[in-house]
């Protein structure tokens, strides 16, 4: 048997076995091998008739009254609690609204806040009694006077650097970007919050959140982890980590749609000293008591800023169902040996030296993507796009194949890993 074929009935068995097979039905596909979906998400079948719903009914009929009676104004926090669970969160914690930039900014601006407020009494944000995360609530937190210096990822994706740099100038600090590994040597007293992302956009690389978050607690600064890569691809483990404020989108994993809005995560106990940089109406003690003077609300509601996109707002709960029944370990058990399959196919299939993995090995180390790199790699995506396999590239030489669980199989990754190779030829 050739290797091809040897392969390919591989796939087939691999398929026949996946506990995940049956989710594929639940989304509108085509016999195109979809690999983008660390971009975009593909449309759950579910969202067109529900918008359609939102159209007509509820904004055609109903029109004002569905702010009430369609639950308008209370989706971004019930929707918060849909994503919840899929990040190891406890409800009451999320918001969703706005975009991921404006997020990170309000984030990494309310960190830098809370690190000037805390005292010489200790950290004021007390996780280590609240989350069990391992930390002392006294250790690390000095008088916050002098902490006026953000770290942010070295390697980020670049909306992030410019938020960060920003947020800097408005809060008087002075801007560091470090890598990941070498984060916790870097941090010191003058650290007040730190902007990490979860996964290399580029290379698919997955950071470690639980030893990141417990370095920057014990140097006593606040966390901001960008999980727009992880997101609905792997556990993350907010509350069990400690995790201090976290966004992300919803368009990539979460399959919520081109645009959709972003989520802000706030840990409970930072929740009544968390100071947004973009107090709105929207999260106003008294959204309609219009009051000229501010008082803001209390728990995840305080995350808002104006109206929220309710359009997007209810697309994205339509294709959260998606995620009945499902849990993310078991997404990320066939995350990983989807990828264990594509590197093994592409080491078959590709000519030797014509790419090079730059995603890790190790499983700790990889998210639910592939990025190869390639000399002639533009071209080379246009060819497989051309031919029914749909990744994407990022300048100058990369290729990226993000891997959906919920609706990629084994024969779609043997099929994309051969057409990659003829192509290459």
């Amino acid at each position: 048997m050739s290797e091809i074929s040897e392969l390919a009935a591989e796939a087939e068995k691999l398929d026949a076995a996946d506990e995940l097979a049956a989710l594929r039905e639940r989304f509108v596909l085509d016999d195109v091998v979809y690999l983008d979906g660390n971009s975009l998400g593909a449309l759950p079948a579910g969202v067109p008739a529900r918008v359609e719903d939102v159209v007509r009914r509820q904004w055609g009929e109903l029109r004002i009254r569905s702010w009430e009676e369609s639950g308008w104004w209370t989706a971004p926090e019930r929707i918060g609690d849909r994503i919840a669970p899929l990040l190891g969160a406890a409800a009451g914690q999320i918001v969703v609204g706005d975009s991921t930039s404006v997020n990170v900014f309000k984030a990494l601006v309310a960190a830098v806040r809370m690190a000037g407020e805390d005292d010489g009494a200790g950290r004021a944000h007390g996780v280590g009694r609240e989350s069990g995360a391992g930390r002392e609530s006294g250790a690390g937190r000095g008088s916050g006077a002098g902490r006026d210096e953000i770290l942010v990822d070295a390697t980020t994706f670049p909306t992030d650097g410019y938020i960060a740099e920003s947020a800097a100038r408005m809060t008087g600090c002075a801007l560091r970007p470090v890598a990941p590994a070498e984060m916790p040597a870097a941090l010191g007293d003058r650290t007040a919050a730190v902007l990490l992302n979860h996964v290399d956009y580029r290379t698919g690389r997955l950071h470690d959140l639980p030893a990141l978050t417990a370095a920057a607690h014990q140097a006593g600064a606040y966390v901001v982890w960008d999980l727009c890569h992880s997101a609905g691809a792997l556990p993350v483990g907010l509350d069990e980590h400690g995790v201090d404020l976290a966004v992300g989108c919803t368009y990539k994993y979460l399959n919520g749609g081109p645009g959709s809005p972003a989520f802000l995560y706030v840990r409970h106990g930072l929740q009544d000293r968390f100071d947004s940089p973009l107090p709105g109406w929207n999260s106003h003690a008294e959204p309609f008591g219009m009051r000229p003077a501010y008082a803001p609300a209390s728990g995840a509601p305080r995350g808002r800023v104006g109206t929220p996109d309710i359009l997007s707002l209810l697309a994205l709960e339509a294709a959260l169902d998606v995620w009945d029944g499902v849990s993310v370990e078991a997404v990320r058990a066939k995350s990983l040996a989807l990828t264990d399959f594509f590197l093994r196919c592409v080491g078959e299939y590709v000519p030797d030296g014509r790419v090079e993995s730059l995603t890790p090995a190790a499983h700790a180390e990889r998210g639910s993507q592939v990025a190869l790199r390639c000399d002639d790699a533009g071209d080379v995506m246009k060819r497989l796009i051309e031919r029914g396999v749909v990744g994407d590239f990022r300048a100058p030489d990369v290729l990226r194949f993000g891997f959906t669980p919920l609706y990629v199989g084994f024969a779609d990754v043997e099929r994309a890993a051969r057409v990659l190779g003829e192509t290459l030829v």
